[in-house]
C-alpha cells in the first residue's frame, strides 16, 4: 500500500471525482436525472463554486483516483466565548468496490478528521450507511441524542435521493 496516498484533490482530478460520484449513485440503484457528461460538467462547476466550504480529499494509487471524501465546513454563530466557530460534515466517502475492505476507507476518514483538526473545527458529523458505521465508531464518532434532523424536501424531488 505504499503506492497509495490520501491528499487534497487537484483541479485536474475533479472529473475523476465526479465519475466516482456517478458510480456511487449507480451502485445504490439511483436513477440519474442527466447524462454522465452533463453531470461531470455540472459537478466540476459545483466544486469550483463551493471550494471555500467543501474540501475534497482523494485516495490515489499512483495517479489513479480510487476514492474520495468531502469535508463540508459550516461557519457557526459566534458566542461571547468563541467569536470564530465552525463545524464540519463528512460527505461522500467512497472507495471503488475492488479496493474495499482493505482499510482505505478508514484512511480517508482519518485524513478528513486531521483536516478538521487543522481547520480548528468544533465538531464533525456524518450521515453514514449502516455498513460504514463501525469504521466511523472506531475513529471516535458516537451517536448523539442532541443531533436531530428533519427532512424538508418535497417528496419525489431530487433532494430526497439518499446520499
Amino acid at each position: 500500500m505504499n503506492d497509495i496516498a490520501v491528499r487534497p484533490a487537484r483541479h485536474g482530478e475533479l472529473d475523476a471525482v465526479a465519475e466516482l460520484r456517478w458510480r456511487w449513485v449507480l451502485e445504490n440503484d439511483g436513477t440519474p436525472v442527466t447524462t454522465r457528461g452533463d453531470f461531470v460538467r455540472r459537478f466540476r462547476t459545483w466544486a469550483a463554486e463551493n471550494a471555500a466550504s467543501h474540501r475534497c480529499l482523494v485516495l490515489v494509487r499512483g495517479e489513479v483516483v480510487i476514492g474520495m471524501a468531502w469535508l463540508a465546513v459550516t461557519r457557526r454563530v459566534p458566542t461571547p466565548g468563541a467569536l470564530d466557530r465552525a463545524s464540519g460534515d463528512v460527505q461522500c466517502v467512497y472507495v471503488v468496490p475492488e479496493e474495499r475492505d482493505t482499510g482505505l476507507g478508514g484512511r480517508l476518514i482519518d485524513a478528513v478528521l486531521e483536516l478538521a483538526r487543522e481547520l480548528g473545527l468544533e465538531r464533525v458529523t456524518v450521515h453514514s450507511s449502516p455498513r460504514a458505521v463501525p469504521a466511523y465508531a472506531r475513529r471516535g464518532f458516537t451517536a448523539s441524542p442532541r443531533l436531530l434532523q428533519a427532512g424538508v424536501a418535497r417528496p419525489g424531488s431530487p433532494a430526497t435521493v439518499r446520499t
